[in-house]
């Protein structure tokens, strides 16, 4: 639509079309466009809308919008957005670029900005707004209002209030709910609640957002060492970090690396870099079963009926595991599972592949035995049901023991866990087959 627009030679129609469409509908839009177009869309959108729309974008874009506007829009640009939202595209910005950047801010903001990017990447100080509406229990409600009206606007949001004592430690909090709704006469300290939930400046970004989440609050108050208030977290903040590694855990479930920006916008050259490392660990992964199949190249040779059910056991065997580690991964991510639980976890998933592969032994007995003989559906039976119990404790085990290490459960991805399996599952299968036809 939008790009359809900006090829026609009157742009009254796209002025039009801006001004009419919601500003999350044109931020969409805008990432399907290149950066001269990008630039163009902007220039005939107000200060308010542009902003609006800017701060929607993801940081690789907006950098791209950047590069494509003058100087002074710019500057303006940056200076307009919300202190959270700049440290997060001033991080993502080279070096020299965002010095410049931070340089071109007012007194005020460049100190807000500079605040926050002094706090380590990936951590809640990073995600936090600096901009809140802090009470004390002494005041009044009337007293209270009275203040909310005169800083909210500039405030990241006023429906959760902090209540500060004179060192501005966090003492309790009030909504804006019971204000509106109490005698104005009371005071803050009758009506604030003192169990108060709340994250350190230093805690990471996903474990802060999963609270929040988890809490079913509007906001939680961040605190720094000395347990003073620095800012808060509001729950749409909250949810771009959850999204965000929700998308980066998706991408290294699926082997290949998070593009970080819109599929539309990143180049080819982009892409094709996302997957080759992934490919070439796979490659080298795979070259296991390539080492069992000439371990046992004999057996192969003296039935080579055996050959015919391979891809079919090493399929399901890959299959089983990336269930199972597909399933452990979520349950880790959302708090259902610990590595305390490991044992339990293993013990689970060892009957589940028990279970699993007795159904496809026999369901695949008769058919092997009635088609080529009965030591042969016995050997491809009980390969089943052994292949589906080691894939489904190796699927659960290895994202667990990864989390342990430090390592991203995610990457213990689904193909991952496939070629590790094949592996071991032809070792079995060989081991079945010459026990079971005596070779």
């Amino acid at each position: 639509m939008l790009g359809e627009l900006l090829n026609t030679p009157d742009l009254s129609a796209l002025s039009q079309w801006l001004a009419d469409t919601p500003v999350h509908e044109v931020a969409g839009e805008l990432t399907r466009l290149d950066g001269a177009e990008q630039a163009t869309v902007f220039r005939l959108l107000s200060r308010e809308q542009a902003l609006a729309v800017f701060e929607m974008l993801d940081p690789p874009v907006q950098q791209a919008v950047l590069d494509g506007l003058r100087d002074d829009r710019h500057r303006e640009l940056i200076e307009d957005m919300e202190p959270d939202d700049r440290a997060r595209l001033l991080s993502e910005l080279p070096a020299t670029v965002a010095t410049r950047a931070l340089a071109g801010l007012s007194e005020a903001e460049r100190l807000k900005t500079a605040a926050l990017l002094g706090y380590p990447e990936q951590s809640a100080g990073r995600l936090m707004s600096p901009e809140f509406v802090s009470l004390r229990s002494s005041i009044t409600v009337a007293a209270a209002l009275a203040k909310v009206r005169a800083e909210g606007a500039d405030a990241e949001t006023v429906y959760l209030l902090p209540v500060t004592d004179e060192q501005r430690r966090l003492i309790g909090v009030v909504s804006l709910r019971q204000l509106v709704l109490a005698d104005p006469t009371a005071s803050i300290g009758s009506l604030m609640s003192t169990t108060v939930l709340s994250v350190s400046a230093y805690d990471d970004q996903e474990d802060a957002a999963r609270l929040l989440a988890a809490s079913e609050v509007l906001a939680v108050p961040v605190l720094d060492r000395e347990e003073r208030i620095v800012g808060i977290i509001t729950v749409d903040d909250a949810m771009t970090v959850l999204e965000e590694e929700e998308t980066e855990d998706q991408a290294l479930h699926g082997a290949t690396q998070p593009l970080g920006r819109p599929y539309l916008t990143a180049s080819v050259l982009a892409v094709a870099r996302s997957r080759a490392l992934w490919l070439l660990v796979l490659i080298a992964a795979a070259a296991l079963t390539v080492n069992v199949l000439q371990a046992f190249e004999s057996t192969l040779e003296a039935v080579v009926t055996l050959a015919l059910f391979i891809p079919l056991l090493i399929d399901t065997g890959g299959n089983a595991g990336s269930q199972a580690a597909t399933v452990v991964i979520r349950a880790m991510a959302v708090g259902d599972v610990r590595f305390g639980d490991l044992p339990r976890v293993v013990w689970r998933e060892a009957r589940v592949g028990v279970l699993l592969g007795a159904m496809l032994a026999a369901i695949g007995f008769i058919p092997i035995a009635l088609l080529f003989e009965p030591r042969m559906g016995v050997v491809v039976s009980v390969s089943i049901l052994a292949i589906c119990s080691v894939a489904t404790v190796a699927g659960s085990t290895l994202p667990m023991l990864a989390r342990r290490l430090g390592i991203d459960p995610a990457v213990m991805s689904a193909p991952l866990i496939t070629t590790l399996v094949d592996a071991s599952g032809l070792v079995v299968y060989f081991l079945v087959a010459r026990a079971v036809l005596g070779l």
